[in-house]
């Protein structure tokens, strides 16, 4: 109920039509609560706070995420919540004659403000001309979109999107899958996008890192064997949001690869100068 009252700015001596609908983060939460409620929060419990309340209200649709800034990353200091629309007009009627008539019109169009949030969360992502799909917000989706919309057409021009990789539900291509040789199951760990060049006949392997999961050695190999009996051969690509993302990664990041970076997307980094984007003899179809 105090997570409630902190996002509607509602004190103790507030009434229900006082609520309003500031844009807070999780600090912001714990802080009003702290000032008007007196109670305390340890700063290592956000993370508690977001998973075991607020997340659910942004889930069911009470909360806007980010209605500033959609694309704001997840781990962003600046991610922050605020109440819906609808939802503050319901608050504000708490105890009048209306609520009864409000509250029942509000439960009778739940579902469809739902899916409305949910159409406005989702990214859109254009595979090919006149295919289009919807990636769920966060985590690194907005660096796949990156991938698929800025790096293919500069480096994969004729690629074919294979697979992507999405907390909602993976996209593949079985039919392509299928004719390079791949079998790809839903336990298996999956690199974030495949992307097939037939005319060179190369599969772009790629991993979009906001937070973790950059192509080392052991990746490397992991993804080989993973893919070992792929006809193509295998360029592996990690891609970042920016320069200040990839330096963290810089000593992790495995010989034989690529890095691109979304904010300077004409550029590729080759970690060795032997082969420039190009498969190595153990990754081509022959001889993994």
């Amino acid at each position: 109920m105090l997570y409630a009252a902190a996002l509607a700015h509602l004190r103790p001596e507030d009434g229900w039509d006082r609520a309003t609908a500031p844009l807070r983060r999780i600090k912001d939460i714990m802080d009003f609560i702290k000032e008007y409620y007196g109670i305390t929060y340890a700063a290592n419990t956000r993370e508690t706070i977001r998973d075991e309340a607020v997340k659910y209200f942004a889930a069911a649709g009470l909360l806007l995420t980010n209605p500033d800034q959609p694309d704001r990353p997840r781990n962003s200091g600046k991610y922050a919540y605020q109440i819906e629309g609808r939802t503050l007009e319901l608050l504000q009627c708490y105890g009048k004659e209306e609520w009864e008539m409000t509250l029942d019109k509000y439960l009778k169009e739940r579902e469809q403000i739902r899916r409305e949030l949910e159409r406005a969360r989702n990214i859109p992502v254009t595979l090919s001309p006149g295919k289009e799909i919807s990636l769920s917000p966060g985590g690194q989706n907005n660096l796949i979109k990156n991938i698929i919309e800025e790096f293919c057409p500069r480096f994969a021009k004729e690629g074919v999107v294979i697979y992507i990789g999405d907390a909602s539900g993976a996209y593949i291509d079985k039919d392509y899958a299928t004719c390079l040789g791949m079998t790809i199951e839903p336990d298996q760990k999956m690199p974030d996008v495949l992307v097939y060049d037939p005319g060179r006949n190369w599969l772009f392997v790629i991993e979009a890192v906001t937070s973790s999961g950059s192509i080392d050695g052991k990746r490397r190999k992991e993804l080989k064997d993973l893919l070992k009996g792929c006809k193509a051969s295998l360029i592996f690509v990690t891609a970042f949001e920016n320069r200040k993302k990839m330096r963290r990664f810089l000593d992790q990041i495995s010989w034989d690869t690529e890095v691109w970076v979304a904010s300077d997307p004409d550029h590729l980094i080759h970690f060795d100068g032997e082969r420039f984007l190009m498969p190595y003899p153990d990754t081509s179809p022959d001889n993994s």
